[in-house]
């Protein structure tokens, strides 16, 4: 085996990034892998449903998820490990990779049930969302050809390969920055979103910022929620000036509440006991929206939003069943939303993200450009949603509303979290403004 033969491998499989751990002695089946003293790991692999485990004790509360994981043989054939998971511990906070030999037939048990310094491990997502592995001795051939590799990409504890048609990118955000150009170079260009089929259609919707720009870097409108380009979420957003993109909105994710009258009632339950009239006096309407932020009582709806299991002086979550709740003036949950459940929400924040503001024309044709100035993040964690939520930079906004009430009653979902674009640093432990008229 060797890096070139390695690349086709996972390339087969779907995969166009590779993350790469060097191990150590004690990251063996028995001890678990290490995967960081932080959760930012659950913004790189895709994982399953997060179950909170709370045993009464801090020090021994933890989180679980499921890795869809399977080890690759040198053929490129894959065997599932069925019990591979992650482990998250808020104490510390840490994340381990357990359960990656149980159950699997051809696992690497030679090179994972010992201690021995030095391996290398490969990991890769495929586009059903699994997580290809593959590991090698520290003198092999690859884990040399890969060592000598001059400045490789890091995300996390990870090294980072990334390829296009089996080729080596030996910077994606160079990359990136130089087609980001192109399309701000471009001006104005006619609304369109890339088909499943590569023929370029014709986009009329409300989003068809976000389709233009995608077309214009080969991405197609397929709805799923992996890395867009090259391992960077591609985020557009609505200006009117490109000298000031400190001041949009934009809706980071639009998670159901998972407890609280809400669930327990139902969404036109929850309406009626804690929404209000159509301010607009449209008749037989209830309304619940407006700006809910940490520790403030909204005056329309007469809850406050309130932060249960997170320390914010450490920056720790401290009850592995904390929430986020809407609590009633008489001490009633309206609404709440657990953090296992934000915390797979956060999952489909990625790693590394750039923010790129856009100007529409709405006239006889929609027309789109791209402005100079594009935010880029590398690193981001759930806890640093919780601690901008508790800071008020995070807000909930919700537009939900319950028509016909008294004949036909019709209910409207829509919970989102939002933040000014001012505030989009802060959820990423690198983050930078570029101008792109100085690449």
């Amino acid at each position: 085996m060797n890096l070139t033969k390695l690349i086709q491998l996972f390339s087969a499989n779907g995969c166009n990034k590779v993350y790469v751990k060097t191990l150590a002695a004690n990251d063996n089946s028995k001890n678990q892998i290490y995967f960081g003293g932080s959760f930012d790991v659950l913004n790189i692999f895709p994982i399953g449903e997060i179950l909170s485990e709370d045993s009464g004790d801090w020090k021994r509360m933890r989180f679980k998820t499921k890795l869809n994981f399977l080890w690759m043989d040198e053929q490129g054939l894959n065997y599932p490990a069925p019990d591979a998971q992650l482990i998250l511990y808020p104490k510390y906070p840490e994340v381990r990779f357990s359960g990656f030999l149980k159950g699997c037939r051809n696992a690497p048990s030679d090179l994972m049930a010992n201690r021995i310094p030095d391996r290398l491990l490969f990991l890769g997502v495929d586009n059903s969302r699994h997580v290809l592995g593959y590991v090698v001795a520290p003198e092999s051939t690859l884990a040399n050809e890969f060592n000598a590799i001059p400045n490789p990409e890091i995300e996390g504890l990870f090294r980072v390969l990334t390829f296009q048609h089996n080729h080596l990118i030996e910077d994606s955000r160079l990359k990136l920055l130089t087609e980001l150009k192109r399309i701000y170079q471009k001006g104005w260009i006619k609304s369109k979103r890339l088909g499943l089929n590569g023929k370029i259609i014709p986009c009329e919707s409300s989003n068809c910022g976000g389709y233009t720009l995608e077309a214009e870097l080969g991405i197609s409108a397929n709805g799923f929620s992996e890395p867009d380009y090259l391992g960077w979420e591609i985020k557009q957003f609505g200006v009117k000036n490109f000298d000031k993109i400190t001041s949009a909105t934009i809706t980071l994710m639009t998670p159901e509440p998972t407890g609280g009258v809400y669930v327990k009632e139902g969404v036109e339950g929850f309406i009626r006991k804690f929404g209000y009239m159509d301010k607009r006096g449209r008749p037989d309407r209830m309304n619940f929206g407006g700006i809910h932020k940490s520790n403030l009582m909204h005056t329309s709806t007469g809850l406050k939003m309130m932060l249960v299991g997170f320390d914010k002086e450490s920056s720790k979550i401290t009850n592995t069943d904390g929430k986020i709740i809407l609590l009633s003036k008489k001490d009633e949950e309206a609404a709440s939303w657990s953090f296992a459940s934000l915390m797979k929400h956060w999952n489909l924040k990625h790693a590394k993200a750039a923010y790129i503001p856009s100007k529409t024309i709405k006239g006889a044709e929609k027309q789109y450009s791209y402005g100079n100035k594009i935010v880029l993040g590398t690193g981001t964690d759930f806890v640093f949603f919780l601690k901008q939520l508790e800071a008020g930079s995070i807000y909930y906004d919700p537009g939900i509303k319950l028509e016909n009430m008294s004949t036909n009653p019709h209910t409207k979902r829509r919970s989102q979290f939002r933040i000014k674009s001012v505030h989009i640093p802060q959820l990423y432990k690198i983050n930078e403004i570029v101008n792109l008229d100085s690449k």
